[in-house]
């Protein structure tokens, strides 16, 4: 809220005024082409999500209540047919620039993209989405009422640069170089980076994708593997693949998800230690995730899907007190009804969805950590809508 006063005050300072003769963007394109209208294209969507859920811990009722889920604002179009830019931006994230990249979290993307004439190439450059293979990981967050562990806290949106190579109308492969943060090691690490390791001088991320389509383009795959530095001596490593089958009625897909990082960038096990002293992100962990989904739209206006999660969570070299071997296992089942009241329009629908969620510790957590976490139960109906502003 404080920078309300200062965006107001600013309104009436404008850099520029509508009776100042400087050209627009569009108008300079087109002046430079020997056009009077330019063949640009723009969009402007905002995105809802809200939501009445009810919540349920351990089999007790906790609360229920009202929720906006997400709120964003997506401008997106082409300069000319080799250029085109995208831009997203949450409105339920953190608002401070990060110290590495200088945006906030709450900008998803901010990138301009080229494109060879011959629709074979394209290099992006700019804040953009991490290609990690699978299918969750790819699906419009507003799709999605519960991701899994993995995807909720891996961080998708970096800066950096991308090439697109078109192999054939089937296959294409992206190569990737991107942040592997937005932010410092304390914006990372739950517990900052120990102090027994140096920073690192290349907080980078390599990502080498392949999507292939087959069968008709039924069968889609999204396979890629990534490596980075996370501090000097810990690095970073992703397996990620997904296969997703479509045709007619049905959607299915199943997605694995591995990481190997030499310093806990998703904190999932490093919190387990809470605020007691001297804790500290822990180190050689492994994180694996397994996704299976099923979709079925019997009608235009309906459509079920129920959805199921595994995943690990563990240590694959012990170190000081932590031995190695699985801590945690995680797993999760949806059940989905989703109704279009307006079949022309699939951008709005309402929803009633149950999920149940539960966490095992095993004995070295418990012994490590000494606590629990307790199952809970989420039964939530609400609205999605995206709204085409232009």
């Amino acid at each position: 809220m404080a920078i309300l006063p200062l965006t107001l005050a600013a309104q009436n300072d404008s850099f520029v005024e509508p009776s100042d003769s400087m050209r627009t963007v569009r108008e300079r394109i087109a002046a430079s082409q020997g056009k009077t209208v330019p063949d640009l294209s723009s969009h402007i969507n905002l995105e809802f999500y809200s939501s009445l859920a009810a919540n349920i811990v351990d089999n007790r009722f906790d609360e229920l209540s009202f929720k906006v889920n997400r709120v964003r604002m997506e401008i997106y179009g082409q300069l000319n047919p080799k250029l085109s830019y995208h831009f997203r931006q949450s409105f339920n994230k953190y608002s401070n620039p990060f110290s590495l990249d200088n945006l906030a979290s709450s900008i998803e993307y901010a990138n301009i993209s080229y494109h060879h004439p011959n629709q074979k190439f394209s290099l992006v450059a700019g804040k953009q989405f991490v290609c990690l293979g699978g299918h969750e990981y790819y699906v419009n967050a507003l799709r999605i009422r519960e991701f899994s562990e993995f995807n909720a806290t891996v961080g998708c949106y970096q800066t950096g640069l991308m090439g697109s190579f078109q192999l054939s109308p089937s296959h294409d492969i992206n190569i990737q170089l991107v942040n592997n943060r937005s932010g410092s090691d304390g914006d990372l690490f739950a517990y900052g980076r120990p102090a027994d390791l140096e920073k690192s001088s290349f907080p980078l991320l390599a990502t080498f994708n392949w999507n292939g389509r087959f069968i008709d383009d039924a069968l889609e795959l999204r396979y890629a593997v990534s490596a980075g530095n996370l501090a000097k001596g810990a690095n970073i490593y992703y397996v990620t693949a997904g296969n997703t089958w479509q045709r007619g009625p049905v959607l299915a897909y199943f997605d694995l998800m591995y990481s190997r990082e030499g310093l806990d960038s998703q904190n999932r096990l490093s919190i387990l230690q809470g605020d007691r002293k001297g804790a500290e992100n822990l180190r050689n962990v492994h994180y694996l995730t397994l996704i299976g989904d099923v979709d079925y739209s019997p009608h235009p206006k309906w459509n079920l899907y129920v959805k199921g999660t595994w995943e690990l969570a563990g240590i694959y070299e012990a170190y000081g007190d932590y031995s190695a071997g699985n801590y945690m296992t995680d797993w999760n089942a949806q059940a989905c009804v989703e109704w279009f009241p307006f079949t022309e329009d699939r951008g709005f629908k309402l929803f009633l969805h149950y999920l149940y969620k539960g966490t095992i510790l095993e004995q070295r957590a418990q012994e490590a950590f000494g606590t629990r976490i307790p199952d809970r139960q989420r039964i939530s109906m609400g609205v999605v809508y995206t709204l085409p502003v232009i």
